[in-house]
């Protein structure tokens, strides 16, 4: 009899990926909610979600064998507490906060491996003074301690920027910050964490060089590293350029990432789901540094899997929400090493055109398993986009394999040039980038 899995945050580029993984009885898949009830919203009300999942399952006449969701927040907590609910496989919904709440996350990090982890403190961006808050110099990060994405992530250098990102986050942080402290009053917090809502922020010591996502899962206790994902950033520090598998680093390097990843999901207690951890390695300092824990595996990093593996790491997801071990394979897709690329604006405009779809048929005939997804449409302001970075717009998503690195950087550039944008200007431009931290990006 066939597996049935609901998914929450459904899109059809990815949902086409789940037909692509072998469970032996077979696999249904159904919606559980639509990827635009999930992403995308101007307002979010956690408990109304949670409340329309449940009841959806509860009136469903198909099988629930498990749950599952690639998105990040409100997906990566409402996913544990549907699983509690229905007694189905998955994370707790305390360990999946230990890993969504940046601020609680460092805490435990700093427990379990404070060798690997930046300075950091908490900021009240509605304190009469939030400077005053500060115990790191210039430069740093600040950021939601609920956010993705890199959204309301500035990059600090001045006292200028600092005011400049405390109006801004003001401004825009109860989107997510308002839901957040929804799902926190859920959960017993420590003292130190319930203090630092999600309309806090936590600013970081900057860290540098390589960055890299290891992605992995932990069954049974048992902790898994099954790929590495070089994030490769632009010239502006901020935005991606592209993400590429398998990673560049040395293996020695990503064994010891494997050693501080496994330490920590560990101490958190997250188990029986997948998980993606962000490090840099600082080749000329010879240090290594954790960024950030996700509480689920990256859809970004899906096709690349496949490319390079034959089947996209959503195997290991759905293994894992069935309560089996994951069974993953060896190299045996059609390319040695695969990408997702970027295709940004730095600065407001209103599109007036986008590559169409015969266009777009003819590049993905002339190079096989090319991929274009793209994320605008004739009309759109881009200031109106939900989830972008600080300072860029995500045009596009390309997605290429193919035999070694020179080939992919060759075949993207071919690709990059016959995908055509036009532009006007909005109305009113609603965000300035800064032009030195754009660097020469157009």
């Amino acid at each position: 009899m066939s597996k049935h899995i609901h998914v929450v945050g459904l899109d059809a580029f990815n949902g086409t990926k789940l037909q692509r993984i072998d469970v032996p009885e077979g696999l249904q898949v159904h919606a559980l909610m639509a990827y635009d009830e999930v992403k995308g919203q101007d307002t979010i009300d956690f408990d109304a979600l949670l409340q329309t999942a449940s009841q959806r399952l509860r009136g469903s006449n198909q099988p629930v064998d498990g749950v599952i969701g690639w998105w990040d927040f409100p997906t990566t907590s409402l996913v544990p507490q549907i699983c509690q609910r229905f007694e189905l496989h998955g994370a707790s919904l305390e360990s999946v906060l230990k890993c969504e709440h940046k601020y609680w996350s460092r805490l435990v990090q700093r427990e379990a491996i404070p060798d690997y982890i930046p300075q950091f403190c908490a900021v009240d961006p509605f304190h009469e003074d939030p400077k005053s808050q500060l115990t790191l110099d210039y430069p740093f990060w600040i950021k939601p301690v609920k956010g993705f994405a890199s959204q309301l992530g500035f990059r600090i250098g001045s006292d200028a920027d600092f005011d400049n990102a405390i109006q801004i986050i003001r401004r825009e942080i109860g989107r997510l910050g308002d839901p957040f402290d929804a799902l926190l009053r859920k959960v017993d917090l420590p003292d130190a964490v319930a203090a630092v809502g999600g309309h806090f922020c936590i600013a970081e010591e900057i860290i540098g060089g390589r960055q890299c996502t290891l992605e992995g899962y932990v069954h049974d206790g048992d902790v898994q590293i099954y790929g590495t994902v070089d994030s490769i950033r632009l010239p502006n520090r901020s935005s991606f350029q592209r993400y590429q598998y398998p990673s560049r680093l040395p293996r020695r390097v990503q064994r010891w990432m494997e050693a501080v990843a496994k330490r920590i999901m560990i101490h958190i207690g997250y188990d029986n789901a997948t998980f993606n951890m962000e490090f840099f390695w600082d080749p000329k300092r010879k240090k290594l540094s954790m960024l950030e824990i996700n509480p689920r595996l990256s859809q970004s990093h899906a096709d690349l899997f496949e490319k390079v593996h034959g089947v996209p790491h959503f195997q290991i997801m759905t293994d894992l929400a069935l309560g089996r071990a994951p069974h993953w394979t060896g190299r045996e897709g059609d390319a040695n090493c695969a990408a997702k690329f970027f295709i940004r604006r730095f600065s407001d405009a209103r599109v007036t055109q986008v590559p169409d779809a015969e266009t777009i048929r003819q590049i993905e005939a002339d190079f096989p398993g090319c991929q274009i997804d793209v994320r605008v449409k004739p009309g759109t302001v881009l200031s109106d986009l939900k989830d972008q970075d600080a300072y860029s717009y995500e045009l596009a998503d390309v997605f290429m394999g193919a035999a070694n690195q020179q080939e992919l950087l060759r075949n993207f550039s071919a690709v990059r040039k016959r995908l055509k944008f036009r532009f006007a200007k909005p109305t009113k431009q609603r965000r300035h980038p800064d032009p030195e931290e754009a660097g020469s990006i157009t």
